[in-house]
């Protein structure tokens, strides 16, 4: 079953065969289906709790940790939408801080794909504008005090992007990714990749809500300022809104209502600091919660986000590894791939196990990592089309071993260093699912 559909739970399973029957009919692309759907459904998007919309190319999901915890911590009741699901589709839905139960997820599953079906075949929806308007139903029927939820691609046609008023909408780093779907031709979009991608992700913005943002180049930043413009949004970017900055073992946090100092996050990765202080200034920039400054620097220590140079616990994968130290990361373009060089820069070795879909770019992990890896074996991603060990042969002064799956790699490692394990967020899910560490 494609993307992890998979339960143990025969009531889920059924509905996920459903699910997993959907297709993007080709060359459909919009928030038609979306908005029809909702419209069977009573458009629950219309009735959910305040909302934190987050698009980026990378750092979204991290700081949709943050976020959750920081407004846990403070009292509140939270509802999250994550995605991909690592290990299973539950954890696409949480409902005030529980993984959806099974027999909610099958009831909620099976009453959108039966509205799915009276659609007109034009309108028919696809795997992730299904699971959307689950999510979406599932928020609306549950109180709580606020929804963060994520964007999957892009953000201006993707099916999260039709919540009509969201407490603050907020983009994390840009990058280049899913160029297939993000940079296809289009009339009246920008040409430049980046400028696109900006374009793109800046199409969650919202008349009258904060659009919070990192700091761009000047392409990229051009069209965000146009968008937050068109939507008549509040842009607060990063250097003029509010800015950060990390000195010693704080975040030195600034906006026009002052000054925090906050703690480092506890997740690895320099990168985190600004994931963190993005989350906060969403929180410094709207009125729906309170969330004072001790519940933001508790949050920010307590956020845990799977998969994301997470060290592995003791398991069978890093048996597997001779208990050497294996880390754990569903980083797969470039700018992942310098956040991830940058953090193991100063440890031993790496022995790298990669698995990558076929559609990302075969060096991005390679090119940032070049001089620090020890040995490189290639797995395949389950269910995916991969790359194989000869697209990775020309980026890689090292020879490139494959094996049929990770415990396989594993075993066959020689000479002292650490493990990372990297290259699809698919990949990483088997991962855990083997390690017996289940995301919840």
């Amino acid at each position: 079953m494609r993307d992890f559909a998979i339960s143990e739970d025969p009531a889920v399973q059924h509905q996920l065969d459903r699910l997993g029957a959907l297709s993007l009919p080709q060359g459909r692309i919009g928030l038609e289906p979306i908005h029809a759907l909702l419209a069977k459904l009573g458009n629950p998007q219309n009735h959910l709790p305040p909302v934190f919309h987050i698009a980026g190319t990378n750092g979204k999901g991290s700081t949709c940790a943050f976020l959750r915890a920081m407004l846990e911590t403070a009292g509140l009741s939270i509802h999250a939408a994550t995605k991909p699901h690592l290990v299973r589709y539950n954890e696409r839905i949480r409902l005030n801080g529980a993984l959806i139960t099974d027999d909610a997820l099958a009831a909620i599953l099976g009453e959108v794909l039966d509205a799915a079906a009276h659609l007109p075949a034009d309108l028919a929806p696809s795997f992730f504008e299904a699971t959307t308007a689950a999510i979406f139903l599932s928020f609306s029927r549950t109180p709580a005090d606020a929804c963060v939820i994520e964007v999957g691609l892009g953000g201006r046609l993707d099916a999260t992007n039709v919540i009509p008023a969201p407490a603050a909408c907020g983009i994390a780093t840009l990058g280049i990714d899913h160029e297939a779907f993000l940079l296809r031709p289009e009339a009246g979009v920008p040409e430049d990749p980046l400028a696109r991608i900006a374009f793109e992700k800046a199409g969650i913005a919202r008349p009258h809500a904060a659009l919070v943002t990192q700091a761009y180049p000047p392409i990229a930043a051009h069209e965000v300022r146009a968008a937050a413009h068109r939507a008549q949004a509040m842009l607060v970017m990063r250097g003029e809104g509010w800015d950060a900055h990390v000195a010693g073992d704080a975040i030195h946090y600034r906006d026009e209502q002052g000054a925090l100092t906050l703690p480092l996050p506890t997740l690895p990765g320099a990168h985190q600091a600004d994931n963190a202080a993005l989350a906060v200034a969403m929180l410094r920039h709207q009125s729906a919660v309170h969330v004072p400054p001790e519940a933001m620097a508790q949050g920010i220590r307590a956020a845990r986000w799977p998969a994301r140079l997470q060290r592995l616990a003791e398991g069978p994968i890093t048996e597997a590894a001779g208990n050497r130290t294996v880390w754990l990361d569903g980083g797969h373009n470039p700018d992942a791939g310098l956040a991830i060089a940058r953090h193991f820069a100063g440890h031993p070795p790496l022995h790298l196990v990669l698995g990558m879909l076929s559609a990302k770019d075969p060096a991005a992990l390679l090119a940032p990592l070049s001089g620090r890896l020890a040995s490189l074996a290639v797995v395949p991603a389950s269910g995916h089309d991969a790359h194989t060990p000869a697209d990775f042969a020309p980026h890689s002064p090292l020879p490139v071993r494959a094996f049929d799956d990770v415990p396989s790699a594993l075993r066959a490692i020689e000479g002292p260093g650490e493990v990372l394990i990297a290259g699809s967020l698919y990949l990483a899910g088997e991962v855990l699912r083997l390690n017996q560490e289940l995301p919840d």
